[in-house]
């Protein structure tokens, strides 16, 4: 049934509404336009089976009063530590979910951040952002801006400031990341900053960290056109959440919110880009798209570095914060961070 005639039979009457779109469990679309997610919406992963003590501390912040927005704040056990005088980078992380579900208070996405905080070491802040269909793009790209100056006024102002920022936060070495629609914010973050959009001083943004980012064009990538599908990222999974989330039901792929290199995208080449660290998933639907833009970036003279993970699905390291891959990419990206950021 299509959507007009669902919503015609639910208006007059004719038919209770009905299931017309399932989101991997995560969510669904009803007939009469209710997008329902269900709280139990961690029970579509595999648990985040963790060791029994965590080595990070957390607390939620409240960053935009005005939509109730808030942002877990991590910060590893050894910044306890009286001998610790060094103070920590700062890892601005925005969660997953195609701009429709998704949260910092699910299990997996909590468990990865308490592994980033306690195991890089860093100050982790994640956060959430209104979500799509009840809050198109570009809102989710405007709360990243709002939690971006956010930050700037807890670093501008130490008296001020949450205490865990004012005595362990090194403002000098922010790093903005997400994964999945979080990638995608990230580099909405970078784009913002890099072209004088969005001050961030006396805070300074030392590199952009971006998990299998959600991007999208109307002309199919092959990887888009034949990877089979993974256990949670479906080619028609991110179609309808594109659906849900672009700012008019009329807009493609191509929009700029989602094709950095689409017919109306900003030019890029103008942007100022600290290093950049492009992770992509070898089994993933979006592979290629994400090394695309990796290449582009780089032929534009950008030092980005792309590490891809063969034989992983789009969000492993959400799905599984445990496993070896997870491992692995946490030692990625302490290097990253704490080592040499040139690329090869």
């Amino acid at each position: 049934m299509s959507s007009t005639s669902a919503e015609a039979a639910t208006v007059s009457g004719d038919a209770a509404p009905h299931v017309v779109a399932d989101f991997a469990g995560m969510a669904q679309l009803l007939s009469d336009g209710t997008f329902v997610r269900h709280t139990d919406a961690a029970s579509a992963l595999p648990p985040a089976s963790s060791p029994s003590t965590s080595s990070a501390q957390w607390k939620d912040v409240a960053y935009d009063p005005d939509h109730d927005l808030k942002l877990r704040m991590y910060r590893p056990d050894s910044a306890d530590d009286e001998a610790a005088s060094e103070k920590l980078p700062v890892l601005v992380y925005f969660h997953g979910g195609g701009f429709c579900v998704g949260s910092f208070s699910l299990p997996n996405t909590h468990v990865s951040c308490l592994r980033l905080a306690g195991e890089l070491p860093a100050i982790v802040l994640s956060a959430d952002y209104r979500l799509a269909p009840e809050n198109r793009l570009p809102a989710a790209h405007d709360d990243a801006r709002t939690l971006v100056s956010w930050m700037r006024n807890q670093a501008a102002s130490p008296a001020d400031a949450d205490p865990w920022l004012a005595e362990s936060a090194d403002f000098g070495r922010v790093f903005v990341t997400g994964d999945s629609a979080g990638g995608n914010i990230a580099h909405h973050v970078a784009v913002a900053v890099g072209s004088g959009m969005l001050g961030v001083s006396p805070a300074r943004v030392a590199g952009y960290v971006l998990f299998w980012p959600f991007f999208a064009g109307v002309e199919r990538t092959a990887s888009e056109a034949e990877y089979p599908p993974g256990p949670f990222l479906t080619l028609t999974v991110s179609d309808q959440f594109l659906r849900l989330s672009l700012p008019s039901e009329g807009d493609t792929r191509d929009h700029p919110a989602v094709n950095p290199f689409g017919p109306d995208s900003p030019p890029l080449g103008g942007v100022a880009l600290p290093p950049t660290l492009v992770v992509a998933a070898g089994r993933d639907l979006l592979r290629d798209r994400v090394a695309g833009y990796a290449a582009r970036l780089r032929a534009m003279g950008k030092p980005v570095e792309l590490v891809e993970f063969q034989g992983e699905h789009h969000g492993f390291f959400i799905v599984e914060p445990w496993g070896d891959a997870g491992d692995e990419l946490i030692r990625v990206v302490r290097r990253f961070v704490y080592g040499s950021t040139s690329c090869n």
